[in-house]
């Protein structure tokens, strides 16, 4: 006799029960949860000109499950995070993330960077329903709707852009150039960029793309004293700023430089590489000083730092500090029976709120995170003042 598909689900839930929690804990073993463990995953860019973003913000996503996990982790359960090296290359992103979803089973997504890996990953974490909380990405492409599977953290680069250029026409200056990286995150930044000009009445005279793994910019600059911008606005990632800034420098191009918040990660080894000539660079800054104690998160970063001994302390790493807080109050609002779904709903129902004086906002209809920026500018060594 044939069982309806009801009549055959009724009895696969008996047999579930009749053999116990055992079966259950690999029911929910299956998408990253055990009884003891949450499983993360995350791909991001460890090697090549690139890395210090993935180390960096790997580092400070680790410190604070760290501190989490000493605690006892969250509804009992503690951390683990699996990193894969995709090289800043979105076709090994692809790669890993589907690694990472079908053989580690990983219940949610972190820490990935740049925007053509995240276009590669999103796909196949919606596919699998994965959420994907917080990649080092702020293009407003990922932003203008809500995606149920991905949540941002950091502001977006259309308000940093917003702030630099508002900035711009505030101090008088009424036109500049733009120099892009030559890949999706610098085409998509640069139409948000010339799209805010024009809503500010500053003028942008001339682009200039540069490719990822160029080693001089020396065109570059001569298209720059052709044009004569009141202002250079960088968006780039990395070594590329120190590459253009080396040969601007020494053509003794004298308009002020701006960059967005990933232009500088290693600034102490960027400072010491440019022999003092990134003084003067003015970035977008998106979290606070890393050594702003009067800050509350800022004091427990450095406080968690000293105790779990990490050497790594930039901008990039606090910044993934504050993202593994905010992730893990995510968690912890989504209960003992963890879900993909109760965990977006945690998330949903923060509301707006500040972690150690951090504001985050989330809901149902807003997945962006954070608003938070501020302009600062290099000195000669590296160090950032206001």
């Amino acid at each position: 006799m044939k069982l309806s598909i009801s009549r055959r689900a009724m009895l696969a839930g008996s047999a579930a029960l009749a053999l116990g929690p055992g079966l259950l804990r690999l029911a929910r073993a299956d998408n990253g949860v055990s009884d003891t463990t949450i499983r993360i995953g995350q791909s991001a860019v460890f090697s090549g000109p690139a890395k210090d973003f993935g180390v960096d913000y790997r580092a400070g996503i680790k410190l604070y499950f760290d501190r989490v996990n000493k605690s006892g982790g969250v509804n009992g359960r503690k951390i683990e995070l699996i990193s894969y090296d995709d090289a800043y290359d979105p076709a090994k992103t692809a790669v890993n993330t589907a690694k990472l979803i079908d053989e580690d089973k990983v219940f949610a997504l972190t820490g990935y960077v740049a925007t053509g890996n995240l276009a590669a990953a999103m796909p196949l974490a919606e596919k699998a329903g994965v959420p994907m909380f917080a990649p080092l990405v702020g293009t407003s492409s990922f932003r203008a709707k809500v995606n149920h599977h991905l949540f941002h953290v950091r502001a977006g680069y259309d308000v940093e852009l917003r702030k630099i250029i508002s900035h711009l026409s505030t101090i008088g200056i009424q036109s500049i150039a733009v120099v892009y990286q030559d890949s999706a995150f610098g085409k998509s930044n640069l139409a948000t960029c010339e799209e805010l000009a024009a809503d500010y009445k500053v003028k942008v005279l001339k682009t200039f793309p540069l490719a990822i793994t160029a080693e001089d910019a020396k065109a570059v600059v001569s298209g720059l004293a052709e044009a004569k911008p009141g202002a250079v606005v960088m968006i780039m990632a990395g070594r590329m700023v120190e590459v253009f800034m080396r040969d601007y420098r020494a053509s003794a191009g004298g308009a002020p430089l701006y960059t967005l918040s990933v232009g500088i990660t290693d600034a102490v080894g960027s400072a010491k590489r440019l022999d003092g000539k990134l003084a003067g660079l003015v970035t977008a800054s998106i979290v606070p000083p890393p050594q702003a104690l009067r800050v509350p998160i800022v004091a427990d970063y450095q406080r968690d730092r000293a105790e779990f001994g990490e050497k790594i302390d930039s901008y990039t790493s606090l910044e993934g500090y504050i993202v593994a807080r905010v992730m893990v109050e995510g968690l912890r609002r989504a209960g003992k029976t963890l879900t993909h779904d109760s965990f977006i709903a945690g998330l949903e129902s923060i509301g707006s709120t500040r972690f150690g004086e951090f504001p985050v906002e989330y809901s149902a209809k807003n997945h962006n995170g954070s608003t938070f920026v501020d302009l600062e500018m290099y000195t000669r060594d590296g160090q950032l003042r206001r």
